[in-house]
């Protein structure tokens, strides 16, 4: 083992287990046993609004029940849910889990056309969905698409159930069946080749990921948790629904970011926990109502998914006397991965290594292990990874097997490694410190970009001759999107007008911030766009 593998475990927590202790149970039976220790407790709360422990049992066994026995709903099928967060969008994602089916959760932000390949690529068709995005939906409900809906607010009618009808149906779910193998989860991530691919999580990799982190973190029924990343983001999903639920703490739920609800919240609840990314961060930081005796209540203050502003990590620190808790997670690892010790942070790095993670830096082309300080790319193995790409063989290389497109997984000592696409380095104490992307990635505020999946949508424009997506730095968000294109003979293209008509099209976020306009694109010998020189162009502001 390297030397900075073996230096990293030093700055553990005390006592913490280099293995996180596996589950016996699936996510349903760590709910319930919260359940059992503490039925009257609120475990989630929303506005005026509030379900206890023994609730939320209830009321997502009867909609299980009414999954399996109106929708036909059996063992490992896929039920599509999209909403914001909310009471009912936790009942729904324990309701399929307690009839042994498998979440899709879907980017409240996404298209039509965007849910779309989500529901033809996981076959998903059922789906629970909330009455502002029935206009999105709609277009999807048939035969070949979503069979059976159930709107959460709003009246029925063909292939659509009220919500209220069907908790009233009265049916009783069969006998919980699901085990820590089975899939749990099936979240999308923006793929690399335009596509989105599911991210096959089962009842354990999700379960090690929340274990180990409670452990890093010395979380406890006692939380109480702010709840107000997306639900449909990893992020939100497991320090939002699954966590708190797993622990028996409290989470108080918003279903849109409202910095003054944030803090009369954390104020009133006394709130202790927040998983959120640094963009929610500097907004809820820069709000000039906020002082210090409003958050004192707040032990932790977790995230990753982008950079933390120094300036940003600095007031909360000095001004608030709260260590923001940074780390590193995707979604193909349920989140929890590398994270800074709370004894011992060290500003800029992603942390160490976490509980049951084995994480290497490796030359990207010959795979070999690189020493401290060599910057590679990172590779991390452990029981909260990814079973694979749902429906992506190619993607998973399962059986180790390399082919052009640079799979996900590969081969280390025997076990199996995922491939992150990011570049780093590890220092003598084993901290890890990002310092460029491997892959084609933008992160706007959190969110995944994958520039060929941007472009392939713009070239379908009348006026698009040719794309390329970069990244530009944005104070807000970190990251933004910008488009370089060039016209085809005789068209003009308006800048604000292709914005608007791509914002039609695909997520906001996804969407080209700004818009420049080329007479040509720099080309290889064999006529590949260098991206790399447009986007270091950009990086320089030339």
């Amino acid at each position: 083992m390297s030397a900075w593998r073996v230096a990293a475990k030093v700055h553990w927590p005390s006592g913490l287990r280099d293995e996180p202790p596996l589950p016996r149970g699936s996510l349903w039976d760590a709910m319930a046993a919260s359940a059992e220790r503490h039925p009257d407790k609120t475990a989630f709360a929303c506005g005026d609004a509030a379900l206890t422990y023994a609730d939320l049992v209830r009321t997502a066994e009867c909609l299980a029940g009414w999954l399996q026995g109106h929708a036909g709903v059996q063992r490992g099928d896929r039920v599509l849910l999209w909403s914001q967060n909310s009471l009912a969008f936790v009942v729904a994602s324990y309701a399929t889990l307690r009839a042994d089916a498998v979440v899709v959760p879907v980017n409240a932000m996404w298209t039509t056309e965007e849910v779309r390949h989500v529901v033809n690529d996981s076959a998903a068709r059922v789906a629970i969905v909330a009455d502002e995005f029935m206009p999105r939906l709609s277009p999807l409900l048939g035969p070949e698409g979503i069979v059976h809906a159930l709107r959460i607010g709003g009246a029925g009618g063909e292939r659509l159930t009220p919500w209220d009808d069907a908790l009233a149906a009265g049916v009783r779910p069969l006998p919980h069946r699901a085990d820590p193998d089975d899939l749990a989860v099936l979240p999308y991530t923006s793929g690399t080749t335009g596509r989105p691919k599911g991210c096959m999580h089962t009842h354990a990799s999700i379960q090690c990921a929340n274990l180990a982190a409670a452990a890093w973190r010395a979380q406890s029924a006692d939380e109480v948790f702010l709840a107000v990343a997306p639900m449909f983001h990893a992020l939100g999903l497991q320090n939002g629904l699954i966590l708190p639920a797993m622990l028996g703490a409290t989470a108080l739920l918003l279903p849109r970011w409202n910095r003054d609800a944030a803090l009369s919240l954390i104020e009133q609840h006394r709130v202790t926990c927040w998983a959120a990314p640094p963009t929610m961060l500097l907004d809820f930081f820069s709000n000039p109502a906020l002082t210090p005796p409003a958050v004192a209540s707040l032990r932790l203050v977790n995230g990753g998914s982008a950079p933390m502003p120094a300036a940003l990590e600095q007031t909360m620190r000095e001004r608030f006397g709260i260590v923001y808790n940074e780390g590193y997670g995707m979604t193909e690892t349920a989140s929890f991965l590398i994270s800074n010790p709370l004894q011992r942070p060290k500003r800029g790095s992603l942390g160490v290594p976490g509980p049951g993670v084995d994480c290497r830096i490796v030359d990207p082309d010959t795979l070999r292990e690189l020493a401290v300080g060599g910057v590679g790319e990172i590779v991390v193995a452990g029981p909260q990874l990814m079973r694979g790409y749902w429906r992506a063989p190619k993607a998973d290389a399962s059986a180790f097997v390399q082919t052009a497109d640079a799979e996900a997984f590969i081969e280390i000592d025997g076990r199996r490694f995922l491939r992150t696409g990011d570049l780093g380095r590890a220092d003598a104490e084993g901290y890890l410190f990002m310092t460029d992307r491997l892959k084609r990635m933008i992160s706007v505020s959190g969110y995944k970009v994958w520039p060929a999946e941007v472009e392939a949508a713009l070239l379908q424009h009348p006026a698009v001759h040719e794309v390329c997506v970069i990244a530009t730095a944005d104070a807000r968000s970190g990251e933004a999107v910008k488009a370089l294109v060039v016209e085809k003979p005789g068209a003009r293209i308006d800048a604000a007008a292709l914005i608007a008509w791509a914002r039609e099209r695909m997520a906001v976020y996804k969407a080209p911030r700004t818009v420049e306009v080329l007479a040509s694109l720099p080309k290889s010998n064999t006529g590949k766009v260098l991206w790399r020189e447009l986007q270091q162009r950009e990086r320089e502001g030339r």
